[in-house]
C-alpha cells in the first residue's frame, strides 16, 4: 500500500523522542504535535533536523549533571 499524498503529524514524547503520526488517527497517549505536519518525507526530514540528540531526556539530564559515568564498569 503506498502513502502517497497522505500527511502526518510530527510528535514527541516526554522524553523528547519524535516520531511521525497519521493526521487523521488519534496521537497516542503521551505523545504531543510539535506544530510540523506534511507528507511523510518532509516531516522525516524536519526530525532529522530537529532531533539531533537521540538520547532520551532523563538520561541526557542524568549526565550532564555527572550522575551517569562515562567510562565503562571495570
Amino acid at each position: 500500500m503506498s502513502n502517497t499524498g497522505r500527511d502526518y503529524h510530527v510528535v514527541v514524547n516526554a522524553e523528547q523522542q519524535y516520531s511521525i503520526w497519521l493526521v487523521d488517527r488519534e496521537i497516542p497517549a503521551g505523545w504531543s504535535e510539535t506544530g510540523f505536519s506534511g507528507p511523510k518525507d518532509a516531516c522525516l526530514e524536519h526530525i532529522s533536523q530537529v532531533w539531533t540528540d537521540m538520547r532520551p531526556l532523563s538520561l541526557r539530564a542524568r549526565t550532564d549533571s555527572g550522575e551517569v559515568s562515562r567510562s565503562a564498569p571495570a
